[in-house]
């Protein structure tokens, strides 16, 4: 048995028993090593269903499709009460719940749901400074002209709508945020911002920023992870060459500044001291979109041999130095997440997407699946 399928079987194991520990709640973020859970309010909801769905796929057991789709059907409910509004993280909650049901067992419902979703994210696009705004509603003061990075792993949810429908739109909001995100949240050293701000009147850019990271200037270890994964994912949709090299490029950059464990500190830029915060899910976020990429890299593309020695060493760090799978009762997949060290919100702890791209590496080092972000 390979080390990616004992940490799958501890993986299968502990969702079994979360399925009872968290009932018809969420899993959220870590607080002494206890989940905290919520009526599918956050916008990390999507996560949990995600590792139901890559559990069924994984293992065909009854389980676990019964607990992912009485999960999705909670995001029904969400959709109508309106509170998917609030910003841009559709994606995530939508593209892990309907269109990994639909994926799977080609549920028609499903599939009317998802694009549902994806037509509720497009009326996040603001035509003037051409964006879709991450936060708060138009016009806000703070807000209404600022994208942020994590945005490219929503936009695989209207690639897919445009796909499925033949209508172009979805298609080009996706592309002009992807640019977007390319010309002004990636710097020349290959680096990136978290957030960016424009003029919402005139599209004019103000500056970068952070709201994760260090400072303003500082590379946020999961926001690097989000760039290397997005972007391979938008040329996985577009072919568009531009995406596959600043995915390379970012992802070079991770891999170039890993710490001797092979697990992230939370931000590049932080200094390094015993006391200084990992963040194991950007360590597996980066491992997801290294294997995504390394997908579209011909064979003889002179980067292939760094990144998979890369990815591989990030994910053996990740199963045996911050997984729990020498412990069968932990709630968590890994150990050593941070949310927000900035603001002092579970530096240190589970992080439900930590586990489920734990979770989708595992399986993408298998070939048992590559997680629900395309068909």
């Amino acid at each position: 048995m390979t080390i990616w399928k004992s940490a799958l079987e501890d993986a299968l194991n502990k969702t079994r028993r979360n399925i009872d520990r968290f009932g018809d709640h969420f899993p959220h973020v870590g607080e002494n090593g206890k989940y905290l859970l919520n009526d599918n309010t956050e916008w990390t909801n999507g996560f949990w269903s995600g590792i139901l769905w890559l559990c069924y796929e994984y293992s065909g057991e009854d389980v676990y499709r019964e607990a992912a789709r009485s999960a999705t059907d909670r995001f029904r409910d969400r959709l109508t009460a309106g509170t998917a509004l609030e910003h841009h993280d559709i994606g995530f909650l939508y593209s892990l719940s309907a269109k990994a049901q639909w994926i799977l067992e080609k549920d028609g419902a499903a599939r009317a749901l998802t694009l549902e979703a994806a037509e509720t994210l497009m009326k996040r696009w603001r035509p003037r400074p051409g964006l879709l705004q991450a936060w708060g509603t138009e016009g806000d003061n703070e807000n209404g002209g600022r994208i942020i990075i994590d945005c490219l792993m929503n936009l695989p949810l209207l690639y897919w709508a445009s796909q499925v429908t033949g209508n172009p739109a979805y298609r080009e909001v996706a592309a002009a945020q992807a640019d977007k995100s390319r010309r002004f949240l990636v710097r020349g050293d290959d680096s990136s911002y978290h957030t960016f701000y424009f003029n919402q009147e005139t599209g004019e850019a103000v500056r970068g920023g952070t709201h994760q990271g260090f400072e303003d200037g500082s590379t946020w270890t999961r926001g690097q992870a989000w760039g290397v994964y997005g972007f391979a994912l938008s040329y996985r949709y577009t072919h568009n060459m531009s995406y596959l090299e600043t995915s390379l490029r970012m992802a070079r950059y991770f891999l170039e500044r890993l710490p001797e464990d092979n697990v992230v500190y939370w931000d590049f830029d932080a200094p390094e001291t015993p006391e200084t915060n990992r963040d194991s899910s950007a360590s597996a976020i980066a491992a997801c979109g290294i294997l995504e990429l390394l997908e579209h890299l011909p064979g003889d593309n002179p980067n292939r041999a760094y990144l998979e020695d890369g990815v591989l060493r990030s994910m053996k760090g990740l199963v045996d130095r911050y997984s729990t799978r020498h412990r069968p009762d932990a709630e968590g997949l890994i150990e050593r997440g941070s949310y927000s060290v900035r603001s002092g919100l579970s530096p240190d702890d589970y992080m439900i997407w930590g586990d489920y791209f734990y979770l989708e590496a595992l399986m993408r080092l298998e070939n048992r699946s590559k997680g629900y972000w395309y068909e």
